[in-house]
């Protein structure tokens, strides 16, 4: 029988960092954020509509939202996998294995996201979307991000002008409020393993119980007829955030194995080492997804299999793309340096604000501006707007994001 150390033993030089600031991290909220404004960009100018791989591979830009829901699976799940691979089943006490604080946990995630963004929407709604913002009520959807659940909207597409991107934080945050309930559940499903890796499995299989959320909501979708607007609820993501929960817990698998070459030490060593191989399938898994296959140019969902078929090539890009970058060692690396260098941690410091001004500015330039639609130059729209969303991202983190950040101490006294 093989012996199990506790998740916090023996020498973690060559194991997955399991706590702490990740830095590469920082570089993947960078190059998602600015991916997702490029896709945008190229679809406001109409650069994406048209013939070509190049086009095409631009119009598959939206990829980037994946990346963003594996991330917060990912962070956010890990303390109660460690909770519950270490203390579920009666073997509590280690350091470090304390379940997280409910409270605290809605707080902070309240601090992060909702400072910044409710300044998003004070500026949104006024400037374009008056005389509905003269009613108080037509905020409500928005300051609450329920704005998806919203059965009888008075908006066209899935947000106002300058805030079309905000579906998807709707999401998050929805997902944020399920974490709690959901890693209840696990961790009871948890309970029935006697060692770390007993439990590990047992919530390996949770969480792909969970993934197979995603394929029947969107089968709910489309039968018996086609219902766009659920695809912007949480179900029809689930499956690219229980990826990421899924990588977290596979990390402290590793850390409860004695033997280097035990399977899942293994596979975390040679996933990491192998990143140049991971991001080349990840690459060709995109041009995949830029191809007629995966559906139309536009944000839309197709017919139930080309949704079916996007999913999963998106949730294999995701998964190539990103678990060399979660399983980095503390220690020093290529991958390291290249995403987490002073200029990508800079700009995943600013990488929400990018993410909530880059409609403000599209839109902003282009009434500036008097272009239609669909019109416009891909490389300076793309590069004005770059200017000015990074300035503002700049400002909105300074003045308002790490402020909110430092509330949190209220709580604490």
């Amino acid at each position: 029988m093989p012996v199990h150390r506790g998740l916090t033993g023996g020498d973690v030089r060559d194991l997955p960092s399991v706590g702490g600031h990740l830095d590469a991290m920082d570089g993947v909220r960078a190059v998602a954020s600015f991916g997702v404004l490029v896709y945008h960009v190229a679809s406001t100018t109409g650069a994406s509509l048209r013939e070509g791989f190049l086009p095409a591979l631009l119009s598959r830009g939206d990829i980037a939202v994946p990346v963003f829901f594996f991330l917060s699976g990912f962070l956010l799940y890990r303390p109660w996998a460690r909770e519950a691979m270490e203390g579920a089943g009666g073997t509590g006490g280690a350091e470090g294995a304390a379940r997280p604080a409910t409270g605290d946990y809605l707080w902070k995630r309240a601090l992060r996201i909702l400072p910044a963004y409710w300044l998003v929407v004070a500026v949104a709604l006024p400037l374009w979307s008056w005389p509905r913002a003269a009613d108080p009520v037509s905020w409500l959807p928005f300051l609450l991000l329920v704005q998806n659940y919203v059965p009888d909207p008075w908006w066209a597409g899935a947000s106002p002008p300058g805030l079309g991107q905000m579906w998807s934080l709707s999401v998050e945050m929805t997902f944020y409020l399920a974490l709690p309930l959901i890693a209840v559940a696990l961790r009871a499903l948890a309970r029935r393993g006697a060692d770390p890796v007993a439990r590990a499995r047992l919530l390996l299989t949770g969480i792909c119980a969970l993934a197979l959320v995603s394929p029947l909501w969107a089968v709910f979708s489309h039968v018996p007829a086609h219902r766009p607007e659920l695809g912007l609820w949480l179900p029809r993501s689930m499956l690219y955030f229980a990826a990421g929960m899924a990588l977290a817990v596979v990390s402290l698998w590793a850390h409860a194995e004695t033997d280097p070459d035990a399977p899942v030490r293994r596979l975390t060593r040679g996933l990491r080492e192998s990143w140049v191989t991971c991001w080349i399938i990840a690459a060709l898994v995109y041009a995949v997804a830029a191809s007629p296959v995966a559906g139309g140019r536009l944000f839309e969902i197709q017919d139930l299999w080309t949704d079916i078929f996007e999913m999963a090539l998106y949730t294999v890009f995701v998964l190539a793309l990103l678990a060399p970058v979660a399983l980095q060692t503390p220690e020093p690396s290529p991958l390291r340096s290249l995403l987490g260098n002073r200029v990508m941690r800079y700009l995943g410091r600013i990488s929400y604000g990018v993410f909530l001004w880059q409609f403000v500015v599209i839109v902003g330039w282009y009434e500036l501006t008097g272009q239609q639609t669909f019109t416009g130059g891909l490389l300076t729209t793309l590069v004005v707007c770059t200017a000015f969303t990074v300035l503002l991202a700049d400002l909105s983190h300074r003045l308002v994001e790490a402020p909110a950040l430092r509330l949190r101490r209220l709580r604490r006294r």
